[in-house]
């Protein structure tokens, strides 16, 4: 009987446990994020300050000033929501698939807030196979910066000169 009480406890304290890793329903009004990526991190979308920053390469940097629409964010929201970006991620490859380095190599950093709390993720890209979770970012990140790419701002940003050896 105490085995079967101690079974029955540990399923209710690890359903309650997913339960608080779990995002809410509906965006949140603190809901934001900023994720910079790219080599050395120069690219930056970033909706605490409503701005993009691209990588110009030889030319530096340059940043608009670029917001999303209520839809958009609670597109990307629900992006989030289907990822659970808030439940703690393998970001770094298994030892085994860690055979394989590349340079340059794009990294990201991901600052996302929403109810209160900061949730902070980097992914380096130095590895060939990435992890499952930092797949999961990446194609986030991308299909963010694809609804930014439409926007007249960043289509008005010079194009970037030069490249990363």
């Amino acid at each position: 009987m105490k085995k079967l009480l101690s079974v029955i406890f540990l399923v209710l304290l690890l359903g309650a446990c997913s339960l608080f890793n779990r995002m809410p329903e509906k965006m949140p009004d603190d809901f934001d994020f900023s994720v910079q990526f790219g080599v050395n991190k120069n690219n930056e979308i970033n909706t605490y300050d409503g701005t993009v920053t691209k990588d110009l390469i030889e030319d530096g940097k340059v940043t608009a000033n670029i917001t999303f629409s209520n839809e958009e964010k609670e597109f990307i929201y629900e992006m989030m929501k289907e990822i659970n970006i808030i439940e703690n991620k393998k970001l770094t490859p298994s030892f085994l698939k860690q055979n394989c380095f590349q340079e340059p190599h794009e990294d990201d950093r991901w600052k996302i807030t929403m109810n209160g709390e900061t949730y902070t993720y980097d992914i380096s890209g130095v590895y060939c196979e990435p992890s499952e979770d930092a797949k999961e970012l990446i194609e986030l990140r991308n299909e963010i910066f694809r609804i930014v790419k439409e926007k007249q701002a960043y289509q008005e940003l010079p194009d970037a000169k030069g490249g990363y050896d």
